[in-house]
């Protein structure tokens, strides 16, 4: 079964547009600076285990 184009932008616009009004600054910011502090741990955790790995193989 194929997805309508039209039909689907639509519904996604739809459904961004009906959260839109939901959302308030404060929670964005919030959002900011969970998905900022949740990237960095991503990242330091990343290299931790490629440090690891890389003693563990000598």
């Amino acid at each position: 079964m194929t997805a309508n184009n039209p039909t689907l932008m639509g519904t996604a616009g739809g459904t961004f547009l009906s959260i839109v009004p939901n959302l308030s600054s404060d929670d964005i910011a919030k959002t900011v600076i969970l998905a900022t502090v949740g990237a960095i741990v991503s990242f330091t955790i990343s290299l931790l285990l490629k440090s690891l790995n890389k003693k563990h193989k000598k």
